[in-house]
C-alpha cells in the first residue's frame, strides 16, 4: 500500500524533522554522482529515497613476481608491488524529505556528467505527484513501476546480500536489536507491508509472490483517527504522545470486568478486553497521551492477529514488517513485537502439537542466550525505508542481472541505524531507525556458503555479540581508538613517494575515529557489533582514502626473510621421529601465528625489536597442557587413515605462511592428503593475499619436491577465499572455492589464527572434522578466557558419530 501522505506544516515544521543527509554536504550524500549510470526513485507521502549505479576509481595493490631464472642476488625481492586504478561497481540509496526534493534534484542535475541514461525508474504514491518535475529537472523520462513489486525485490535483495539485516525489536532487554543470522535460503517469507492499510505478501522465490490478505485499518488509521481524537496531524509527534500515554486508562481490561484474571479461559487479568472501552462510562476527560497509545495498541493488537493467522495458515515463521507506519520507530516495533508475541503464544498454547525446539547457545564470554524455533517472530529491516528504491533500481537494471553478483554493505560510505530511544523527540530524531544514506558495493565474487557448515541456517561466524556485552563492547573500542596513531603511521609509510598521502591518512583517522564513537553511542548501527565488524569497517575507510594495503612493504620483507630460512625449518622436521615431528609442525604453526601485525602486543615487539624471529616466537609460546588442548586427540587421529581432501584457511603472510603453514601442509601432502589454500582475495592487515600466495607458494616448490609433485599433480590447490576481512565468516565464501570443496570430498577444515578461530568460527561446528589453531596476543582477550598473553587454542571437533571412521 501507498505510505500516508503527511501535511505540509510550513517551513518552521520541516526544519524539526530536517534528516542528516540535509545538514551534510550535498557531495558526502550524492557520493560520486559525476560517474552515475542509472537512476530509480521511490517518492511516498513524506519522503524521497533515490538510488543509481555508479563507476568508482579507486586503488588496489597488485603483486607481481619478479623473474628468478637467473642467479639471485643477496638482495634481490621475490615480487614488486603496484598501486594500480581499479573500477568497480557501486550501489547508491540516499533518503530525504518531499521538502527537499527540488534542492536535490537541482544538484543532481548540475553533477551528471558521464551519464547517458534516458530514463528514471519511479514507483511509490508520489511517482505521479511529481512526475512533471522530475522530467523537467532531470530531463530524464519517468517509467513507472509497480509498487509492491518493486518492494519483494527490494526485500529479496537485503535479505540476500546484507548479514544482519532481519532483528527482532526487544525494547527491555540490554541490547533492543536482536538482529538475525542470513538464512541460506530466504524463502518463503510474508511481508507485512502496514502503508494507509495493511497488505499481507507471500514470497515464495524470487518472481513468486501474491497478495494473500490485508486490512483498511493501518497506518492511515492511527493517523486519521489520532488527528481527530488529539488534534495533532503530524505522524511523529502522534507517536511521540503515544509513548507517553497509559492505554490503561482508556482501555477496559480482564480485570475491569471481573475483578481479576478470567482462569477457565486463560485470560490473565492485565490483557485489553475492550479498546477504548472505558470511554463510553467513564465521566471525565482523557489525554491526548493516553488516547493515542490506545489507539495505538488497538491498530497494532489487529495487524498482529491478523499476520499470525496468516502465518499460521501458510506455515511460516518468518514474518517482516515494513511500510510508513514501521520506519524504525520504537513505539510501533515495541506494540507490534508485544501482538505477535501474544497471539504466538497464544496459538501455541491451543495446539499441542506445534513442534517447538528450544535452543540454548553458550558463548565464550559467558552469555547465554535462549531461542525459541518454530515461532512466529516480529522481524524487521534496517533498510526498510530503501526496499523500494533499491526494487525500482532492480527492474531498470535487469539487463544487467545485478542478481548475478555478490554485494557488500560498505560501512565508509553507509550511515548508521540512528538511536531510537523513545525518549528522544522526534523532532530530535533525525528519521530515526532508518539510513540515511546506504551504499553496495559490487564484489568480484559470487559468495555461498560452505556445504560443510553443520547447519547453515543456525551459523553464527562471530564469538561474540559486542552490543550485549558492555564491558567487552567498551574495551574493544578503546582498542580500536589507541591503535588508530599506529594504523595512520602505516598507512603513510606505505606510499612513501605520494605526497598527500599524509593529508589523506589524517583523513582516514577522522573518519574512522568518527565511525568508533558513532558506535559508542549506537552499537547497533551496523547489525552486531563484533570484533570483525570494526575491523572491517576499518578496512572499508582505509579503501576510501586510497590505501588499499598499508602493510604490503612489511609483507614484502617478512617474505622475504622468511623464505631464506625454509629449506633449514624443513632439514630440521625431517631430523625428527614422527610423533616428535607431529608435535613439531603444531608448534611451528602456533609460533607462525604470533607474527600478526594486528595484535598491538605483538606490533609492539616487532617494531622494537626486528630481529624477534621464528625461534623467539616459540618460546614464547606456553607449555602444554594448553589453554584449549586436543593436541593428544588429534595425535591418536593421525595414527589412523589419511584424509581425503583438507580446507586450510590461512592467515598471515612471512613467518606464518612461510616457516609454519607450509611445512604442515607439506606433512598432510606426503600422507596422501590433498589440500586446497585459502587466502584473502584483498589486503586486510599482513594477511597473505592469494596473488602472494601463488608467488610465494611457486617460489617454495622450487626448493621443495614434495610442495612441487603436489602443485604439478593437482593435490595442492590455492583458491582465494572471497574475503578481505581479518576475520571469516563460513556463509560467504567465494563460489569456486566452495565448489572445489565440494568436488574434493573435503573432509577436514583448518582454520588459523585469532580472527578466523577465536573472534569467529570459535563455536561453528562442521559436518566433518575440524581443526582450529590460534595463540592468543591479546592480554585482555586471554584474561577473559581464563588464561594469559601467547596462551594456545588447539581446539580438534570431530561430529558426531565421525570417530569411527576415522579409526585405525
Amino acid at each position: 500500500m501507498a505510505e500516508c501522505s503527511q501535511a505540509d506544516s510550513g517551513d518552521a515544521s520541516r526544519h524539526h524533522t530536517m534528516d542528516k543527509s540535509i545538514i551534510l554536504p550535498p557531495d558526502e550524500i550524492f557520493r560520486n554522482l559525476e560517474n552515475a549510470k542509472r537512476f530509480a526513485i521511490d517518492i511516498g507521502g513524506s519522503l524521497t529515497k533515490l538510488a543509481y549505479y555508479s563507476t568508482v576509481q579507486h586503488k588496489v595493490a597488485k603483486v607481481r613476481s619478479f623473474d628468478h631464472s637467473a642467479k639471485e642476488a643477496a638482495g634481490d625481492k621475490l615480487y614488486e608491488i603496484s598501486v594500480q586504478e581499479e573500477v568497480t561497481a557501486r550501489l547508491h540509496f540516499i533518503k530525504f524529505e518531499n521538502a527537499y526534493i527540488e534542492t536535490c534534484l537541482d544538484f543532481i542535475k548540475d553533477h551528471l556528467v558521464n551519464t547517458d541514461t534516458k530514463v528514471i525508474k519511479a514507483t511509490g504514491g508520489g511517482a505521479h505527484k511529481f512526475k512533471e518535475l522530475l522530467e523537467r529537472k532531470l530531463r530524464l523520462k519517468v517509467d513507472k513501476e509497480d509498487e509492491m513489486t518493486c518492494l519483494i525485490k527490494g526485500c529479496n535483495f537485503v535479505l540476500r546480500n546484507i548479514p544482519h539485516e532481519a532483528f527482532v525489536y526487544a525494547k527491555h532487554a540490554d541490547s533492543e536489536f536482536r538482529f538475525q543470522t542470513t538464512q541460506p535460503d530466504i524463502f518463503p517469507y510474508l511481508l507485512v507491508n502496514i502503508g494507509s492499510g495493511v497488505s499481507i505478501v507471500k514470497v515464495e522465490s524470487e518472481d513468486k509472490f501474491e497478495r494473500i490478505g490485508g486490512s483498511s485499518i493501518g497506518g492511515g488509521t492511527f493517523w486519521g483517527l489520532g488527528a481527530l481524537l488529539t488534534k495533532t496531524k503530524r505522524f511523529d509527534e502522534l507517536l511521540q504522545l503515544a509513548s507517553k500515554g497509559q492505554h490503561t486508562s482508556v482501555d477496559m481490561l480482564v480485570k475491569d470486568i471481573y475483578g481479576g484474571s478470567y482462569g477457565s479461559l486463560g485470560l490473565t487479568g492485565d490483557l485489553i478486553a475492550s479498546s477504548f472501552g472505558k470511554s463510553a462510562t467513564a465521566d471525565k476527560e482523557f489525554s491526548k497521551e493516553d488516547m493515542a497509545k490506545s489507539l495505538l495498541h488497538m491498530i497494532s493488537n489487529d495487524i498482529g492477529q491478523l499476520a499470525c493467522l496468516y502465518a499460521k495458515l501458510h506455515q511460516l515463521s518468518r514474518v517482516y514488517f515494513g511500510g510508513f507506519f514501521i520506519r524504525g520507530h520504537p513505539v510501533t516495533m515495541h506494540t507490534i513485537t508485544y501482538s505477535i508475541n501474544f497471539f504466538t503464544k497464544a496459538m501455541l498454547t491451543s495446539s499441542p502439537k506445534t513442534d517447538v525446539h528450544i535452543a540454548v547457545v553458550s558463548h565464550i564470554y559467558n552469555e547465554t542466550f535462549l531461542c525459541v524455533q518454530g515461532e512466529v517472530q516480529a522481524l524487521f529491516l534496517r533498510h526498510e525505508g530503501y526496499l523500494g528504491a533499491i526494487g525500482a533500481f532492480l527492474k531498470g537494471a535487469e539487463e544487467d542481472n545485478p542478481n548475478q553478483y555478490s554485494w557488500g554493505e560498505n560501512y565508509a560510505g553507509s550511515s548508521g541505524l540512528m538511536s531510537i530511544s523513545p525518549e528522544m523527540n522526534p523532532m530530535q530524531r533525525a528519521r530515526s531507525g532508518t539510513f540515511d544514506m546506504l551504499e553496495m558495493d559490487r564484489l568480484e565474487r559470487q559468495l555461498v556458503n560452505l556445504h560443510l557448515l553443520q547447519d547453515p541456517s543456525s551459523y553464527i561466524p562471530d564469538t561474540v555479540d559486542l552490543t550485549e556485552d558492555a564491558p567487552a563492547r567498551e574495551y574493544w573500542l578503546d582498542c580500536f581508538e589507541e591503535a588508530l596513531d599506529g594504523v595512520v603511521k602505516r598507512a603513510v609509510a606505505s606510499q612513501p613517494d605520494m605526497a598527500e598521502s599524509v593529508e589523506r591518512a589524517e583523513k582516514f583517522r577522522h573518519k574512522y575515529r568518527h565511525k568508533l564513537q558513532t558506535l559508542r553511542h549506537q552499537p547497533f548501527a551496523y547489525g552486531s557489533l563484533t570484533v570483525r565488524s570494526l575491523l572491517d569497517t576499518r578496512e572499508h575507510c582505509l579503501n576510501e582514502f586510497n590505501f588499499p594495503d598499508p602493510y604490503s612493504k612489511i609483507k614484502q620483507k617478512e617474505n622475504d626473510s622468511a623464505l631464506k630460512y625454509y629449506q633449514k625449518a624443513v632439514r630440521s622436521l625431517e631430523e625428527l621421529s614422527w610423533e616428535q615431528r607431529q608435535f613439531a609442525l603444531v608448534r611451528g604453526v602456533l609460533a607462525g601465528n604470533v607474527f600478526d601485525w594486528g595484535a598491538k602486543a605483538v606490533s609492539d615487539v616487532l617494531d622494537s625489536d626486528p630481529e624477534f624471529g621464528f625461534e623467539e616466537a616459540k618460546r614464547q609460546l606456553e607449555e602444554r597442557p594448553w589453554l584449549v588442548d586436543s593436541y593428544d586427540q588429534w595425535l591418536q587421529r593421525l595414527k589412523g587413515r589419511p584424509h581425503k581432501c583438507a580446507l586450510f584457511f590461512v592467515d598471515n603472510s612471512g613467518v606464518d605462511i612461510i616457516l609454519g603453514v607450509m611445512p604442515f601442509v607439506r606433512e598432510l601432502l606426503s600422507r596422501g592428503t590433498e589440500v586446497v589454500l585459502a587466502s584473502n582475495s584483498g589486503p586486510a592487515l599482513n594477511d597473505v593475499t592469494n596473488g602472494e600466495l601463488q608467488i610465494l607458494t611457486e617460489r617454495i616448490a622450487a626448493m621443495d619436491p614434495v610442495i612441487q609433485a603436489g602443485l604439478k599433480d593437482d593435490r595442492l590447490t590455492l583458491i582465494q577465499s572471497g574475503s578481505s576481512s581479518p576475520c571469516l565468516d563460513l556463509s560467504r565464501l567465494d563460489k569456486v572455492l566452495a565448489m572445489v570443496v565440494r568436488e574434493r570430498h573435503t573432509d577436514l577444515v583448518i582454520i588459523e589464527g585469532m580472527g578466523r578461530a577465536i573472534h569467529t568460527n570459535y563455536y561453528a561446528t562442521l559436518s566433518c572434522e575440524s581443526l582450529k589453531m590460534a595463540v592468543i596476543k591479546n592480554s585482555w582477550l586471554a584474561d577473559r578466557l581464563g588464561g594469559k598473553l601467547f596462551s594456545v587454542v588447539f581446539k580438534y571437533e570431530v561430529p558426531a558419530g565421525g570417530a569411527h571412521a576415522n579409526a585405525v
